[in-house]
């Protein structure tokens, strides 16, 4: 919900970030299975099939005002009133696949009613939710417990269907005696869909990378990502728990596409040198005056940018970061928008995305922010409060 508040893991209730993240190739691995025929149960080993739900009628997605008019007026089925982060990507069949975090269901769902993950897929016309056959998250917990907030979106196109990675981050959730929801973040983890042509997106996998450690001064890689010239991009935030620093570093590693669940085969920047070990990365932002824990980084016309609010959840602007190449250096550019939260009314807005072929304009990016309200049963009540918002704005020349 906060998206991240200062000194320790702390959200409050109905808070989550999404992403996917790209796992172009892992192919190979996955080819039988991928390339299996339909029928009408899970096969060994494999996720339950997902179906997606009724039709919610939608007006042509045209300018940043429309999508702002979907968020705030279009109401959904019982499956999703609300929820934040909201990463996407665009299918070769031209649908848009949607993944968000803490997603609110309503009363009257048969199923779970809050979930740490959701998906939706928007075509002419229609929106749908994508919903797994046991009516939970669609990225489902572990055995004990520990859920995944996505974090960054990508896809690689096969002859048929599309291979869509989603980088999510392991939490563990604790209650506390105020009643704010505290999670401890255990690392980054990946899953897989495989989309065919026209049919609903399926889990493949899921994958957790490296062993359950909490905190947050070692990299969540996976924060953002990037397909360029045959590498995935993996970019990690990190905050290094001291006082009034509340913003994130940004770091890099990069691998081939096939070897995304590799770890030994990942490389990490080290200021010169693409190198074996994670200790070693350099910072590429400091977390002092940083990024958010979850952020955009992207490749447009040659140059690379970073997306983000400065200083996270206590910050309120809107700032991109600049760079000739995926390993800087960024410089940030002035702020381009103001998104503060208000303490004293309630609404909280963090986590900026970028969607950069979202309505596409020369020299400019469409983002979204997240926003909640810290009084639950506000929420509860109007779900409209608990979506994210959109707006255009200019790229650093």
């Amino acid at each position: 919900m906060c998206n991240r508040c200062p000194m320790r893991i702390r959200r409050l209730p109905w808070r989550v970030r999404v992403a996917l993240v790209t796992i172009p190739a892992a192919a190979a691995m996955f080819a039988a299975l991928a390339l299996a025929p339909r029928h009408d149960g899970p096969s060994a080993g494999a996720a339950p099939f997902a179906a997606e739900t009724r039709c919610i009628p939608i007006d042509p997605i045209t300018s940043v005002g429309s999508l702002n008019t979907l968020a705030s007026k279009v109401r959904g089925g019982a499956e999703f009133q609300g929820a934040d982060v909201g990463a996407d990507v665009t299918l070769q069949d031209g649908r848009r696949l949607w993944v968000f975090g803490d997603t609110l269901r309503a009363p009257s769902f048969k199923g779970q009613r809050f979930v740490r993950n959701s998906m939706l897929v928007f075509q002419s016309g229609c929106a749908d939710v994508v919903l797994p056959a046991d009516h939970g998250a669609l990225i489902p917990d572990r055995a004990d417990g520990v859920g995944y907030w996505p974090m960054s979106i990508a896809k690689v196109e096969r002859t048929g269907y599309d291979l869509v990675g989603v980088a999510v981050q392991r939490v563990r959730s604790a209650d506390q005696p105020d009643g704010a929801g505290a999670f401890t973040n255990l690392g980054p983890a990946i899953a897989l869909f495989i989309v065919r042509r026209g049919d609903t997106p399926q889990l493949l996998r899921v994958a957790d990378i490296g062993a359950d450690s909490a905190g947050t001064t070692r990299p969540t890689w996976g924060a953002a990502s990037e397909v360029h010239d045959g590498w995935v991009y993996l970019y990690g935030t990190s905050n290094p728990q001291k006082k009034l620093v509340f913003g994130f570093s940004l770091q890099v590693a990069r691998v081939r596409p096939d070897d995304i669940l590799t770890t030994s085969r990942w490389r990490y920047w080290d200021g010169s040198h693409w190198q074996k070990s994670p200790d070693r990365a350099a910072t590429l932002i400091p977390a002092d005056g940083g990024v958010s824990q979850t952020l955009s980084v992207f490749e447009k016309d040659g140059r690379w940018f970073a997306v983000s609010k400065r200083n996270e959840f206590l910050g309120t602007d809107l700032v991109v970061w600049s760079s000739p190449g995926p390993t800087g250096p960024f410089t940030a550019g002035a702020p381009l928008a103001k998104i503060p939260s208000e303490a004293g009314g309630g609404t909280l807005r963090y986590m900026p995305l970028a969607h950069p072929d979202l309505l596409p304009e020369p020299g400019t990016v469409v983002v979204s922010y997240s926003q909640n309200d810290t009084d639950a049963a506000k929420v509860d009540n109007n779900p409209f409060l608990y979506r994210p918002r959109f707006l255009r704005v200019d790229l650093p020349r």
